[in-house]
This record gives structure tokens, sequence and C-alpha cells, in this order.
């Protein structure tokens, strides 16, 4: 559940930003594919390339795991 979690948070925020997987890869110095897996919950992301994503999105990791949070509230309130 996490991962996925984890991997909308990401699609939030680079759609957000109004920018591919490519340009994000690029700006992560990841592979685009690896960005997509991230993304769809295929991935269980280091705690290197949480950061590089992060710092890819020009957030902070706390931003990032507040959307976390944030999704998860909203998941509750909807059971």
């Amino acid at each position: 559940m996490i991962k996925k979690e984890f991997g909308l948070a990401v699609r939030y925020y680079r759609e957000k930003l109004g920018i591919s997987q490519e340009e994000l890869a690029d700006r992560c110095g990841l592979h685009r594919t690896y960005i997509s897996d991230i993304e769809r919950g295929n991935r269980n992301v280091s705690l290197e390339n949480i950061e590089a994503v992060s710092k890819g999105l020009n957030i902070t990791l706390v931003d990032l795991f507040s959307q976390i949070s944030r999704q998860q509230k909203n998941n509750k309130n909807r059971n």
C-alpha cells in the first residue's frame, strides 16, 4: 500500500509542475521507466532515490510524505 501511495504522491507533484516522467527522471538522475514504476507503485524505492525524487520535484521530503499522509486520510474518510 505505501508503495502505491508514494507513487501517487510523486505523480501528484509531477503533474502539479506540469512535467513529464522523462523530465522528472532527468532531474533526478534516474531512468524514465524507474519513475513510471514508482508512480505505479511497482518499486520499493531506496532512501537515496526518495531524496533524489523530492529534489527533482523541487519539494522537501516533508512535503512529499505529507502528501502521502493526506492521501491516507482521504482514503480512510472514503471507507
